[in-house]
């Protein structure tokens, strides 16, 4: 579990914290006791999970990573110490509709990014945030590992991939040699209450079911690696820590549920809609829109045996928790307090050993 102690006091450089992890990342850092910057876009969601905390606890900067004298602007002002990327454009069919600015954003923006910190003079620790989807994909059913060939069918997918490579770049050129460490972190399908994200499965049908519809479901069979939002969150600090002590172990991890918790669309939306208190679906058949992968699974077996990481939270709590979070929202309750007491509810929980991938 990540270090409270570790945070305090840090100056943090965190890229996407409009977004729906960045917001909860920054609150959660910001409870621990860290300076954090943040560096983003403004929200692209209404409501947004970043409106909804005013704003806070992060010292906003927005800046576009397209922008190169931007990025390396607001970098010689923030001196990070740690620097946590997950700014990107960070939707399958956006990508598709807009593949140049996806590349722009998140090839083009990482390389931005990277290369403004190789000159800062106080930088120790940088985790890059990827995907999940960064891996060919043979539709094999089998969980990925670190080791397996980097791809993508789409253009964010690949667009992550590059991303995978441009870090390794600079790490192979640039920070190595001056003991910074640097290392990418791919993660699983995440939900958590105050994503409003559009093509997203709990954001859709908490909009369907609150308005008395009906959702629509493209792909009802396809197999994702749930988890709660908070999950790779706890991955990515302590894949910070690790590396502000030990620069070498820079390398890439999966971050990824228990592989009994890969679960289908169709069955993620039961367990959903009993704990919303009812909502229908109407199942497609897979064939509406473009290509999306049928299956994903990550074997975070690396980052357990490295690390010490281990899921929290298996599937039903995680997606209890998160429609929760959303009707306490439509209660009344504040977007803040429903994310601190979450927050409260992980760090209490003694993390269960991984099992082994199998």
């Amino acid at each position: 579990m990540a270090n409270p102690a570790f945070w305090k006091g840090k100056r943090v450089l965190l890229t996407g914290h409009t977004g729906f992890k960045g917001s909860w990342l920054a609150l959660w850092l910001a409870e621990m006791g860290a300076r954090v910057t943040g560096l983003s876009l403004v929200p692209e969601t209404e409501p947004s999970l970043f409106n909804l905390l005013n704003g806070k606890p992060a010292a906003a900067e927005i800046c576009d990573l397209r922008d190169r004298h931007a990025v390396a602007a607001r970098v010689m002002l923030a001196k990070p110490e740690i620097v946590l990327h997950l700014g990107a454009q960070a939707l399958v069919r956006a990508g598709y509709r807009d593949p140049i600015g996806t590349y722009e954003t998140n090839v083009q923006g990482t390389a931005h990014l990277l290369d403004a910190l190789r000159i800062a003079s106080d930088v120790r620790s940088i985790v890059v945030v990827t995907t999940d989807k960064v891996y060919q994909n043979p539709e094999t059913a089998l969980p990925f590992v670190e080791t397996d060939p980097l791809g993508g069918h789409d253009p964010y997918s690949a667009s992550k991939a590059a991303a995978e490579v441009v870090t390794a770049s600079y790490r192979a050129s640039f920070f190595a040699a001056r003991g910074i460490g640097l290392a990418t972190a791919r993660a699983g399908n995440v939900i958590g209450g105050g994503d409003w994200a559009e093509d997203r499965l709990i954001p859709d049908a908490v909009k369907a079911w609150g308005g008395g519809r009906s959702l629509m479901v493209r792909r009802p069979q396809a197999v994702r690696p749930w988890q709660h939002v908070l999950e790779p969150l706890n991955g990515y600090l302590m894949m910070a820590e690790r590396l502000w002590d030990d620069p070498h172990f820079a390398q890439s991890l999966n971050f990824g549920p228990d592989h009994q918790a890969a679960a289908t669309v169709a069955s993620v939306l039961d367990k959903a809609s009993m704990a919303f208190g009812g909502g229908e679906a109407v199942h497609g058949d897979g064939s509406d829109g473009p290509h999306e992968a049928g299956y994903l699974m990550l074997d975070s077996t690396r980052a357990r045996d490295t690390l010490g990481y281990s899921p929290v939270w298996n599937l039903d709590e995680t997606v209890t928790r998160t429609m929760a979070w959303y009707r306490g929202l439509a209660a009344g309750q504040s977007a803040a307090d429903l994310c601190l007491a979450d927050i409260g509810a992980f760090e209490a929980v003694r993390a269960r050993p991984m099992r082994a991938a199998v």
